[in-house]
């Protein structure tokens, strides 16, 4: 949709929008790998990990996936049983 008012307007949020879900499907990829990574080295299968950190089975498959719109206390719950937890950390200079 095009503003009337300023056309540039909506083409810059959109890309600025676009960039940002980018962002946010690499980080959720990279915590969904790290899940897989643990729970692989354990030898456990999802059903196995689901049940010992108390959280179900299609949450955790949806997490191993990288869907980006979970919980995140139950996210941490999962991430505590491996020793980690969630963090901000500060951008690198130049990165937005």
């Amino acid at each position: 949709m095009i503003n009337p008012v300023n056309a540039d307007i909506v083409p810059a949020r959109v890309y600025t929008m676009r960039r940002g879900l980018e962002q946010l499907r690499s980080e959720v990829g990279e915590i969904a790998w790290t899940v897989r990574e643990h729970r692989r080295e354990l030898g456990y299968t999802q059903a196995e990990l689901a049940a010992r950190v108390g959280v179900g089975l299609r949450f955790l498959r949806e997490l191993e996936r990288g869907k980006p719109t979970l919980r995140m206390d139950r996210v941490e719950q999962v991430l505590a049983y491996f020793g980690l937890k969630l963090g901000v950390v500060p951008r690198a200079m130049g990165e937005r």
